[in-house]
């Protein structure tokens, strides 16, 4: 029969030399080259283990030692060799005992009377073997605990089940305000700003539901102080004594965001600035050389011939369409907000522009309490760009025949929604269109949102809302 070649150290604590020899020779024709030490009483093991020389890959315990026996044996070889596995041979044949011996971190309990070299073996070896998945597991776990402890962004795990927060990291009771004591009586959703709680739960649910375990999503969080923060979330499932947590990351990107949009603000002037700067040419020296050659071409008209007044006709009639042309690119590059023009007007003027073959029936309707609103000129600006990309899409995609505009008051918003009754489009083909990206970045640069509603066959409906706060 072919031995194990691998050296094992086996520490056999048996005070019958009669056991002991058995004992000693299943090891012996088991493995190859074991090294066994052995101990007759409690006291000797004590003077063996405390040995910093002594290392064992097992210990096997006889239960009826002359100074210490039973349970009170058990509990003191657990105390005094925490990190060996401990096998117990014994002569009782009492299950409950040994029952509680197992529960209580024996690695394995065997009968003398029934016990066999293959037995021993197989014992040893998968009790060695355990013992290493066991310190692996409890080092992974340490790792684990250490980058949770020691994370600079804040972290925390929640149970999927009751959504109640189970650990929280240092950084973030510190970035949150909360204590470890408030954090653990929470539930994840109550650091969410009210308003979106229920958007959170649907996210969380549905995640739950399609078990997709990562996730990564952004979300507004409230801090104990009620400061408001952007937060990018990274979530995953993770495993703790056999039960299901979701470990989260949570990292503060509301500086980050802060500095993009007074870069994208940036940009945005940047660019209305050359439209104003082009419109304003267009309409102050263009208009006026084109007005200028009208004029004349007028003094030449008595001069003329009969024969020739048709020519005559037809010049000045695309003098003239070229004007109207030119003032109505000006408009749209340029409305004048800085001329007390009402948004009002200049939606009409953007109307009568984009619909200038009366394509489209428009109905534009705006509430009475609009007006007494003084709406800055930022968000007429800004409302004034959305409405006229819609246009634009409108135009190329929605073979619409129906327009409606309307701008009015909700409770703390000021809201508008641009509806055509086109063939409408599924919601996910259109999210990384990038008009419908400066719409929605145009919304919330003013401190509001911009939501989409559409289906196949159903038009499109874009809602925006701008809280009564931002447009003064």
């Amino acid at each position: 029969m072919l031995k194990d070649k691998k050296t094992y150290r086996i520490l056999v604590i048996e005070d019958n030399t009669g056991d002991f020899t058995i004992v000693e020779d299943f090891l012996i024709e088991q493995f190859a080259d074991p090294v066994i030490m052995r101990a007759i009483n409690f006291k000797q093991v004590c003077e063996i283990l405390s040995s910093d020389n002594n290392m064992y890959d097992v210990i096997l315990l006889d239960l009826t030692l002359p100074d210490k026996s039973g349970q009170h044996l058990i509990n003191e070889m657990l105390q005094l060799a925490p990190r060996y596995p401990i096998i117990i041979l014994t002569g009782y044949t009492d299950i409950y005992f040994s029952i509680r011996s197992i529960s209580s971190n024996i690695s394995d309990y065997l009968l003398k009377d029934e016990l066999t070299a293959a037995m021993l073996y197989k014992s040893i070896i998968y009790t060695i073997e355990r013992n290493k998945n066991i310190s692996e597991i409890k080092k992974s776990e340490k790792r684990y605990s250490d980058l949770f402890r020691l994370s600079p962004q804040p972290m925390w795990l929640y149970d999927p089940e009751t959504y109640r927060f189970v650990q929280v990291n240092k950084a973030a009771i510190e970035h949150y305000g909360f204590s470890e004591k408030e954090f653990l009586n929470m539930t994840i959703f109550e650091i969410r700003p009210e308003e979106d709680i229920q958007t959170t739960k649907d996210v969380v649910i549905n995640n739950k539901i399609k078990n997709e375990g990562t996730y990564v999503g952004r979300f507004s969080h409230c801090k104990k102080s009620g400061e408001i923060i952007e937060v990018e979330i990274y979530s995953t499932p993770i495993i703790i004594s056999d039960k299901e947590f979701k470990s989260v990351i949570a990292i503060d990107i509301t500086e980050k965001l802060l500095h993009e949009d007074k870069l994208i603000q940036a940009i945005l002037k940047t660019q209305e600035d050359e439209r104003y700067e082009i419109g304003g040419e267009l309409h102050d020296n263009i208009c006026q050389i084109l007005a200028v050659s009208q004029m004349s071409l007028d003094k030449l008209s008595e001069s003329l011939p009969s024969s020739k007044t048709v020519w005559f006709d037809k010049c000045r009639d695309c003098l003239s369409l070229a004007l109207d042309e030119i003032r109505n690119l000006s408009h749209r590059m340029a409305p004048a907000f800085f001329n007390n023009t009402t948004v009002e007007e200049a939606f009409r003027k953007l109307f009568h522009s984009f619909n200038i073959d009366d394509r489209y029936k428009i109905i534009l309707r705006f509430d009475d309490k609009v007006k007494e609103y003084p709406i800055n000129v930022e968000i007429q600006l800004n409302l004034y760009r959305v409405l006229q990309e819609q246009l634009r899409n409108i135009s190329k995609y929605a073979h619409a025949a129906i327009i409606e505009v309307d701008v009015f008051i909700i409770p703390e918003y000021l809201r508008m929604t641009v509806l055509d009754n086109g063939i409408g489009f599924t919601i996910d083909s259109a999210k990384e269109g990038i008009g419908l990206t400066n719409m929605k970045r145009r919304a919330e640069l003013v401190g509001g949102k911009l939501e989409i509603e559409s289906s196949p066959g159903n038009g499109c409906k874009i809602i925006v809302d701008i809280p009564l706060q931002q447009i003064k």
